[in-house]
């Protein structure tokens, strides 16, 4: 393939190459040079020309395929339109030469259709330069076209096409001639002649004036020709066609009209033509109903408005909607029922297809407006007709009953409106100009059924659009149903706006009061009971009651479970109570009552079958065997109904059939297991009703194609389901009945969830819908049905099948085979077999009989039948039997039917057994497949078996990877001969090889010869099927190139693939759009930045280039982007928009923080779409309308200069929808940034960042922009925007609430934006605010409030206020009078106040403490105060200033609200202890939906009552000393649940008990299993709040007092710390340890002063007391002590794993040196290790015995491993603890116990001897703190001195450790050693001293002494020296007066030997002349001390004598100096040496 990458053809290289590889080597050829000529020099193409001419001029006549003639002629034409031109008219002669020649054999096709080819090329891109020899090559086509085949038809005008968009209008002479040669091919056999023809025209017109003046008519009629037996492609072009034409008509383009004088057609006139073709042809053929005519003139007009576009919608939208209401009331579109349906769902859908994406919200409210003028103009017309009562109107009734198809379509498009717009469709219900609800209520009065349902679904989208009108609607309809009783269509009418109002709550999140369903089950009981009375109104009344019923069940079962009583009592009064009563039944009554009876029975089963889908949780086995009381009576009755119809009529078989299919569709929802003994009755009703046993219409079910395989699609043509037409053109489908759906046909539906994807139920005709039903629930039975009777149903479906005859047996056989399908996909799903041979054998005869059927669907099914057969009974030697069956077949057939039968069974087998089931068949399998692919006589052929083959390449991967060679090339080889016009082929062309490029998966990225050629080859087939004209081709080929990027990236060439895909964002082709998408959202997960490059470059490119082939792109500034958002607002797909959600979420994850203001500003001009006035302020609307009305009109001309069908301009301001997805996105690059960078979020980093390089961006500098967004979301008028606005808000105050201001210091710069928080916040707290709306803005206002942001009280007030505001209605209590929603929409909105309260609360408690905390401010000096006076700072508890007058209240509440919770976490079996009528503010029936709403705001309220409780100290209602306990007196104090004692009954005892109980079981129950969904907060919280709780003298009483409860918390507590691990939790559990065990230490303390007041007993007596008593045993489970110590244990192997000896001996375990602990590990091991040493306090003696070893182990073995060097000196927490861990130990009273002396003198010298071990230097450990070991062992020996006296192996460890201390070479460690041995040496102990005074003081002298030879350097080795003298010092001062000359034999020479010579002193360094100076003070302070002795040590030394003298003497002299020079006051110098005693003493 490299070869092939050369400008000129390779000739040696492709003589080499065999004759099949030949044709892909010059595509890859001509692919090359399409690329290289745009961008080749000039020079280079002009000297090779020539040659290049001939190679190309010599291809064409190398029979090309055609692909490659399309590459081929778009080269030459390039290449002269780059070249030289002058050879080009050879060229053209040559080509001329070849379309005259009379070759018409077939082999010489292929180079006639290229030279036709090139001709089309030539004028399209050189146009006019070729002008003189147009109408010669015109004529010459033109000539042709006549004798040329389909084929060569094609071809020729598709180049005329081209010729004619090259020309303009210089071809004008010729226009008329080719307007007469084409138009009679619009009629041709061949579509994709139809089509080009209908492509010609489309071009023809642009310049042909006639076409749309004097032919209008004439192309009309052609057109709708044009559609006779047509297929979606013609339907499509040809519509178009006739779509544009007639919008040219109307707006002629600006040139042609100039040319010629022309007269524009009025818009009525463009209508009439349009409709006469819609409704002529309905006349001519009244026995067969078509349907196509409809369709296409549908999609015309659809064409017709989207070319002039929305703006003339608008404009004129009036006379469309009356014209096209009259369409359908035109009597010939509604002559029988089912026409009139689709004619209905026609209109239907052109009305959705053009307002639904041509107009914006603001034009959709104003087309909603004048849709609802039509109707009530209908409705007047109806009234009159119906009140007059004279009779003499008599064509009024018909006008009647034509008017309802109009009122169905425009109520249908209204709702659909009211729905798209949701809340912003508000002005329709609030204007009564409008009166939109009145006039929808009036049509519930109209006589048609069709029209009052058609109000009621309105009414239904109106409720979920607008959900405060759900709760008043359905009043109203009550109101009106009681009041108009007697009129039958009131009774149904608002019956059914009833049942659809309900229907529509479960699409309201807030829900529908509780009330509201009793009162539906009142009226429904009502109208039931006075059924009888009146027999005028008993068949409305019975259908309406049970109607109603059956919509209660869709509430659900909390609502349900009250009435479930009743309503079984109901169902079991429909029904006959025995088989005596049936029978008796039988014989009375006429044929009304039967009617109203089957009526009432159906509708009690319709009910029935709404419970079972609706309750699957009340479904017991009670309910369930009550159920099937009546069911199985329903059963029985329907033997008996035959006998009734033939005596009554036969009227009744509608109401008996729909008995039947209620029947049918409960059961199916029932285990099967439930009606076992009626399997056999039902069977039979089942089989017959499939079989059409009694039945003499031929009714087809319609659910074969949804049990055959989604991707057989392509054999029978149901991909059309995927096209934006769906809607109608599903209604031209074969053996479907799908289309004549209307909601007449099954009111129950008014209720029921609308399918995904469908707007409107459509239930189909009751005929199908029965046999449908029959058919499904056959499925369900088939499974649990004896192999007898199995065998017996299948012998009787191959007779039904033989029986039958034609037409009807076509209908059999596809409902049998629906059912057998339906079986064995049940039998798959249960995993249950076919049954025995026999079994087999005759499901194996029915099968195989069909896959020879002529009609495709059942060849379709019958193979999907074999293939889960095989699947069913999966056995080897059955699947062999079938494949070989196949096998055989294929190599003797030779007829078309059975050769794609046969294929598509084998794909199938492989299908459901998979590779490896059916391997051993691969090899035949495929080569038959491949053979049969390549028989180019027939089509159908080649469809069925790639598309076979691409089943079994599907199912068979890696054992295909032998195969994929010759497949590939087989692919290859067809996609470049195959003509395009076979689509079919070139599909399943595509999904092989995208099957195939799967197979060969990750291998695609390798390099050998072999890989890279299956890589070429791959890449070579997706650039023919992109190039290919047909969508889905497009389709396949952009999913073939998508899996190639999954497994290939680098060799997919993104610069050719986006600007591909972006040009299908504009497709027209729903497919085509969904596949682009789909590649975009892939390869923006990888490649985003590049994907947006190339998109911005196409744009560029397309708007650089001047030529007239611009692709019609819509790629702005914006990018790809701008166009995705764009596209949000015309697409309806889901899987389509969420796809795009996607794709934007990718580039925004990598793109949004590198591209900042571009993303913000997407959003920004995203939300600033405001679509109502009312939304924003006065004065920027006025501005925002300006432009946009500016915009709009630029839109208008545009639209009309370019009459091209142009969608893709944002014509449309941004829907709602888009605007929340851009609030989520800006969310989401807050969110980004964070992760990203912190300088987001600081303005002075900012700054400096921004300033060092302008191109930066950094979010903090766009905050006025994300507030700006955050506030204009938030003040819309849709909800969910105000949701997603308030979010966003919530996250802009919580990411920069902390951001400071640089420029005022002392200011954050959020500040600036309190108006704007204030004025989002105001209007989510209005009366009409629903109340997730309100919910949402009390958290924004708490986050707020609490930011910190807002320090002046008064700016505070504004948002405070609204708090204020909602807290009185929290008050309110439970019976507020004016409820719209449900119950649980109240509590959540009272308890987000109550939450929002709390946390105020917290953080004004925090602000309080902090305030205290801090030291008292220093006095200012005045000009300081002045200051800041001016700034007026707040007192620091000013928030809660705010929060007090409050908190009488809310502390009542928030203790109701936790009461609530409390109840709520009870588990299940405690339900009955719940109070009936349920809590403060939760109701019974809501309970479910209330525990969500609890479980998100118990948290910060227990916090809040903690802190409540904690400054209360629990006092409430005590004292009315204190200001808060007394202003609480009242409220608190009355609040005691549930007693109804007076206040002062309850002491004060009992509440704190109460209140106690509740928090710690709250918090216990809650950190016993926090789910892992809960938010980090919340546990935090929670532990807060026990922190809190437990700080009080009360609560720590209660705790203590109940050791278990104590016992239970810790154990609780050590739970929570192995599942959540943030250290913040970790710290926070080991606070609330501390407290309990203070509480407990307390407890003991009280207790044993008591005792010891009691009786002086002796002192042991005392200690006694404490856990482990005598024994010393700890019992697990009730010792706190051991819970404490599980709890502490696991904290510090946590982090310091070390400690466990278990990890250190295991053999895997390698050496740890210890190292520095992180700062939160380092504080809570600090914190665990302070507890661990408070623990034996809580012990009696024999207790702590017990756990003392542990304790000490590990306060040691932290000291080991924690004690690491730091390079400051400073001493880690956990050290210090320990230290301070092992005094609190040692100092303890134990060691004063007489019982447990020698154990615990053991204790101590074992844990010294380990501190001596840990201690011991170490080549492991370098870094080793020898000071805080030093200290550890100096705590034993000062603290246990007892212990320690005479162990002599203790003493010299610790006195090793001293000398190598004072040997150590760190100045530090001396110093500390120094300090410590001063301790030791002065202990009060002699015993314990004077040992280590003689092993240790010569030393030290030794140490001094040598000072003088190295004289101190540094600050810290002076410290040393000092730090030693200090101690000679005190030697001195111990030593006995015998004994003091030696002493000071030994200090006084050292010291002297310090001071330095008066010469030297000056030049010494710094820390010399200090040890000069200390020495000299020394001497000076010890010599008045001991002056006896110390003049003997001096006398005796006579040099030690001068130098001490001439020191004092330089001392004196310089201290005068300065003296002197400080002040000249004489006084000082009288006594200097005192003086400087004294300053040094």
């Amino acid at each position: 393939m490299e070869l092939a990458h050369s400008l000129l053809l390779n000739e040696d290289a492709l003589a080499q190459i065999t004759e099949a590889k030949r044709p892909v080597f010059i595509f890859e050829w001509l692919r090359f040079l399409d690329k290289v000529l745009v961008a080749a020099n000039k020079v280079d193409v002009k000297e090779k020309q020539k040659k290049l001419v001939e190679q190309l001029t010599g291809l064409i006549s190398s029979a090309p395929g055609p692909p490659t003639r399309k590459l081929l002629a778009k080269n030459l034409a390039t290449l002269y339109s780059i070249g030289d031109t002058f050879t080009v008219f050879q060229t053209l002669d040559k080509c001329n030469e070849i379309i005259k020649n009379k070759d018409d054999t077939p082999a010489y096709l292929p180079t006639k259709l290229a030279a036709v080819a090139c001709m089309g090329a030539f004028y399209e891109k050189m146009g006019r330069m070729l002008g003189s020899s147009f109408p010669e090559t015109i004529n010459n086509l033109l000539k042709a076209l006549k004798s040329a085949e389909s084929q060569g038809r094609g071809e020729i005008l598709l180049s005329l096409q081209k010729v004619l968009n090259g020309l303009g209008g210089a071809a004008a002479s010729c226009h008329r001639d080719i307007y007469k040669n084409a138009r009679s091919l619009l009629t041709d056999r061949s579509m994709a002649v139809r089509c080009a023809v209908a492509k010609c025209l489309l071009e023809l017109q642009n310049e042909a004036v006639f076409m749309w003046t004097t032919e209008l008519e004439n192309v009309a009629t052609l057109c709708f020709k044009a559609l006779e037996g047509s297929n979606y492609g013609v339907r499509v072009t040809v519509s178009k066609l006739l779509g544009t034409v007639m919008a040219t008509a109307l707006m002629p383009k600006q040139a042609a009209v100039m040319r010629q004088n022309v007269k524009r057609a009025t818009l009525e006139e463009v209508l009439e033509v349009m409709s006469t073709g819609f409704l002529n042809l309905r006349r001519n053929r009244t026995p067969v109903f078509d349907l196509v005519p409809l369709v296409l003139s549908l999609q015309a007009y659809v064409v017709f408005v989207t070319t002039l576009g929305g703006q003339w919608l608008e404009r004129n939208f009036a006379m469309f909607l009356s014209h096209v209401l009259d369409l359908v009331s035109h009597p010939r579109a509604t002559q029988t029922h089912v026409e009139a349906v689709y004619s209905r769902r026609c209109v239907s859908f052109m009305l959705r297809a053009t307002l639904g994406s041509l107009l914006g919200e603001k034009a959709q409210i104003a087309a909603a407006k004048e849709i609802c003028q039509a109707i009530s103009k209908q409705m007047r017309a109806v009234e009159a007709v119906v009140n007059d009562t004279s009779n003499e109107n008599k064509a009024g009734a018909a006008d009647v009953s034509a008017s309802q198809h109009v009122m169905v379509c425009a109520l249908k498009e209204l709702g659909s409106l009211v729905q798209s717009l949701s809340a912003t469709a508000s002005p329709l219900i609030q204007e009564p100009s409008i009166g939109l609800l009145e006039t929808v209520t009036s049509v519930l009065l109209h006589p048609s059924m069709a029209a009052r349902l058609a109000a009621a679904w309105c009414l239904r989208c109106v409720a979920v659009a607008l959900p405060y009108q759900l709760t008043p609607m359905l009043d109203r309809c009550a109101e009106r149903i009681n009041n108009l009783k007697t009129s039958p269509e009131a009774v149904s009418g608002y019956s059914f706006a009833m049942a659809a109002l309900l229907g529509g709550v479960h699409q309201c999140p807030l829900g529908l009061p509780h009330a509201k369903g009793k009162m539906v089950v009142s009226i429904a009981e009502d109208l039931l009971r006075t059924a009888a009375q009146n027999s005028r109104l008993s068949l409305q009344r019975t259908q309406a009651g049970w109607l109603l019923l059956g919509a209660l069940m869709t509430l659900g079962p909390s609502l349900v479970r009250y009435h479930l009583p009743k309503m079984l009592l109901l169902w079991r009064n429909v029904f006959p109570r025995s088989q005596k009563e049936l029978e008796a039944e039988k014989a009375r009554g006429d044929s009304f009552t039967w009617q109203v009876t089957l009526e009432g029975r159906a509708g009690a089963l319709c009910a029935m079958r709404s419970f079972v889908a609706h309750c699957p949780e009340l479904l017991t086995e009670d309910v369930i065997r009550r159920l099937m009381t009546p069911i199985e009576c329903a059963m029985t009755m329907m033997s008996h109904i035959p006998a009734v119809i033939k005596v009554h009529g036969a009227h009744l078989k509608a109401s008996a059939a729909m008995v039947r299919l209620r029947l049918y569709d409960i059961l199916a929802l029932l285990p099967p297991k439930t009606y076992e003994g009626s399997f056999n009755a039902l069977l039979r009703e089942l089989v017959a009703e499939f079989t059409l046993t009694d039945n003499s219409a031929n009714t087809t079910t319609s659910l074969l194609r949804s049990l055959c395989h989604y991707d057989d699609s392509v054999l029978m043509g149901s991909w059309l389901q995927e096209t934006d037409h769906k809607s109608i053109e599903d209604q031209l489908q074969p053996n479907s009945a799908s289309g004549s759906g209307a909601l007449e046909h099954d009111p129950s539906s008014i209720y029921l969830r609308v399918p995904v994807g469908e707007a409107i139920p459509g239930p189909l005709p009751l005929g199908v819908s029965v046999i449908d039903a029959s058919v499904a629930l056959f499925g369900v039975v088939f499974p649990h049905v004896s192999f007898k009777h199995r065998l017996q149903m299948l012998d009787h479906f191959a007779e039904c099948i033989k029986q039958a005859k034609g037409v009807r047996q076509q209908a059999v056989q596809l409902n049998i085979f629906t059912a057998v399908l339906s079986a064995l996909k049940g039998l798959a799903e249960n995993k249950s077999s076919l049954g025995p041979e026999e079994v087999r054998k005759s499901a194996l005869a029915l099968v195989m009989g069909a896959l020879d059927n002529p009609n495709p669907i059942l060849r379709c099914a019958a193979g999907e039948a074999l293939g889960r057969m095989a699947q069913v009974v999966g056995e080897a030697s059955f699947i062999a039997r079938m494949a070989q069956y196949s096998f055989d077949k294929l190599k003797s057939a030779r007829d078309v039917v059975s050769r794609t039968g046969h294929s598509l069974a084998l794909g199938c087998l492989h299908r459901y057994v998979g590779g490896i089931g059916s391997g051993q068949h691969l090899k035949t399998s495929v080569s038959i497949l491949l053979a049969l692919a390549q028989d180019g006589t027939s089509h159908e052929v080649q469809t069925w078996a790639l598309h076979s083959l691409a089943l079994i390449v599907d199912s068979s991967g890696p054992m295909y990877r032998g195969y994929v060679e010759p497949t590939l090339s087989l692919v290859l080889t067809l996609l470049l001969t195959v003509p395009p016009s076979h689509t079919e082929v070139h599909q399943c062309l595509g999904r092989c090889l995208g099957a195939l490029i799967t197979t060969v998966g990750p291998e695609l990225q390798g390099n050998s010869a072999s890989i890279s050629t299956i890589r070429s080859s791959c890449l070579v087939g997706c650039a023919i099927m992109q190039d290919h004209s047909d969508s889905l081709v497009q389709a396949a080929a952009i999913s073939c190139l998508q899996q190639l990027h999954m497994f290939a990236p680098r060799h997919v060439n993104l610069s050719s693939l986006v600007p591909c895909l972006c040009v299908h964002l504009c497709s027209s082709h729903l497919l085509l759009r969904r596949a682009a998408v789909a590649c975009l959202r892939q390869l923006a997960q990888r490649e985003a930045a590049e994907v947006c490059e190339y998109a911005m470059s196409l744009a560029k490119k397309a708007g650089d280039s001047k030529d007239s082939t611009a692709i019609n792109l819509n790629i702005t500034e914006t990018g790809l982007e701008g166009v995705l958002f764009g596209m949000l607002d015309r697409e309806t797909d889901r899987k389509l928009c969420s796809d795009i959600h996607d794709t934007l979420g990718h580039m925004l994850s990598s793109l949004a923080v590198e591209k900042l203001s571009h993303w913000l500003k997407l959003c920004k001009d995203v939300l600033a779409a405001t679509t109502d006035v009312g939304a924003a302020a006065p004065v920027e609307v006025g501005k925002e309308e300006d432009s946009e009305k500016k915009d709009e009109m630029d839109d208008d001309i545009m639209f009309t200069a370019l009459g091209e069908d142009n969608k893709s301009k944002p014509s449309v301001a941004p829907r709602w929808v888009t605007r929340v997805f851009a609030a989520d996105c800006l969310c989401r690059i807050i969110l980004l940034c964070e992760n990203a960078d912190k300088v987001h979020f600081d303005l002075a980093a900012a700054r400096s960042a921004k300033a060092k390089n302008p191109k930066g961006d950094l979010l903090v500098l766009h905050l006025s922009d994300l507030i700006r967004m955050a506030f204009m979301a938030a003040t819309d008028h849709s909800n969910q925007l105000r949701m997603a606005g308030l979010q966003a808000l919530e996250d802009i105050i919580k990411k920069f609430a902390a951001v400071p201001e640089p420029e005022f210091p002392g200011h954050v710069i959020l500040e600036q934006y309190q108006a704007n928080v204030g004025a989002a916040l105001r209007p989510a707290f209005s009366q009409d605010t629903p109340s997730d709306i309100t919910a949402k803005a009390c958290q924004v206002c708490s986050t707020w409030i609490g930011s910190g942001v807002v320090s002046d009280l008064n700016d505070l007030r504004r948002v405070h206020n609204l708090l204020v505001s909602s807290l009185d209605k929290v008050q309110a209590g439970k019976g507020s009078s004016s409820q719209l929603y449900s119950e649980s929409a109240t509590t959540m909105e009272k308890l987000a106040v109550l939450k929002a309260w709390a946390e105020v609360y917290v953080v004004a408690m925090k602000i309080k403490k902090e305030a205290e905390n801090k030291p008292p401010k220093v006095v200012r000096s005045e000009e300081e105060e002045e200051e800041l006076g001016t700034t007026g700072v707040l007192p620091p508890d000013s928030l809660i200033i705010l929060v007090q007058p409050e908190l009488p209240t809310l502390s009542r509440l928030w203790l109701a609200a936790l009461r609530d919770y409390a109840l709520l976490t009870l588990p299940a079996e405690f339900a009955s202890q719940l109070p009936p009528d349920g809590g403060a503010f939760y109701t019974p029936e809501t309970i479910d939906t209330a525990r969500l709403h609890y479980r998100g705001s118990w948290a910060p309220v227990l916090h809040a009552v903690a802190l409540w409780l904690h400054s209360s100290g629990f006092s409430a209602g005590e004292t009315a000393d204190d200001a808060p306990a007394g202003s609480l007196r009242g409220p608190a104090a009355a609040y005691i649940p549930a007693s109804s004692t007076p206040p002062a009954a309850k002491n004060i005892e009992d509440v704190v008990k109460d209140r106690m109980h509740l928090l710690l079981g709250v918090s216990i129950e809650f950190l016993c299993f926090p789910r892992p969904e809960e938010p980090i907060e919340h546990v935090m919280s929670c532990l807060q709040a026990l922190c809190t709780l437990l700080d009080t003298p009360r609560a720590r009483t209660h705790i203590a007092e109940d050791q278990l409860l104590g016992v239970e918390l810790l154990n609780v507590l050590h739970r929570l710390l192995l599942t959540r691990d943030p250290p913040s939790v970790q710290l926070q559990v080991t606070r609330v340890v501390q407290e309990t065990i203070h509480a407990a230490q307390e407890q003991l303390q009280e207790l044993r002063n008591a005792k010891s007041k009691d009786d002086a007993v002796e002192k042991d007596a005392v200690c006694v007391f404490g856990e482990g008593g005598d024994t010393g045993g700890l019992v697990p489970g009730k010792s706190l002590v051991f819970a404490a110590m599980e709890l502490l244990v696991f904290i510090l192997v946590r982090h310091l794993p070390q400690l466990n000896t278990k990890v250190s001996d295991s053999p895997s375990h390698q050496a740890y040196r210890p190292q520095r602990l992180p700062e939160d590990s380092a504080k809570l091991v600090a914190a665990t290790v302070t507890i661990l040493a408070d623990l034996p306090s809580l012990c009696s003696p024999a207790g702590s015995m017990t756990i003392l070893p542990t304790i000490l182990f590990l306060v040691t073995g932290v000291l080991r491993e924690t004690a690491v060097k730091t390079p400051d000196n400073q001493v880690p927490p956990p050290v210090s603890a320990a230290l301070q861990g092992i005094k609190t130990i040692i100092t303890s009273p134990l060691a004063r116990v007489e019982k447990t002396r020698s154990q615990w003198t053991g204790l101590v010298r074992s844990s010294l001897a380990s501190v001596l071990e840990y201690s011991q230097p170490d080549e492991s450990r370098p870094n080793m703190d020898d000071v805080s070991m030093l200290t550890a062992i100096t705590l034993f020996l000062l603290s246990a001195s007892s212990e320690l006296i005479g162990v002599t192996s203790l003493q010299n460890g610790c006195m090793n450790r001293f000398r190598n201390a004072l040997n150590s070479s760190d100045p530090w460690v001396q110093a500390k050693c120094y300090q410590l041995l001063l301790s030791v040496f002065q202990h009060s102990n002699r015993a314990l001293s004077t040992p280590y005074i003689h092993a240790l003081a010569p030393l030290m002298v030794e140490k001094l002494k040598a000072v003088e030879r190295s004289r101190p350097g540094t600050s810290m080795e002076l410290q040393a020296v000092q730090e030693g003298i200090k101690v000679l010092e005190n030697l001195v001062a111990m030593g006995e007066e015998q004994n003091r000359v030696q002493l000071l034999a030994l200090l006084v020479p050292t010291l002297i030997s310090y001071l330095l010579d008066e010469n030297a002193f000056d030049s010494a360094p710094l820390a010399s002349k200090g040890l000069h100076e200390f020495a000299l003070q020394d001497l000076m302070r010890i010599g008045p001390l001991y002056p006896s002795a110390f003049k003997a040590v001096i006398g005796a030394a006579p040099e030690l004598k001068t130098r001490l003298e001439t020191a004092i003497r330089a001392n004196q002299a310089s201290s005068k100096a300065k003296a002197a020079a400080r002040l000249a006051q004489p006084t000082v110098q009288a006594a200097p040496t005192i003086k400087l005693k004294t300053s040094f003493f």
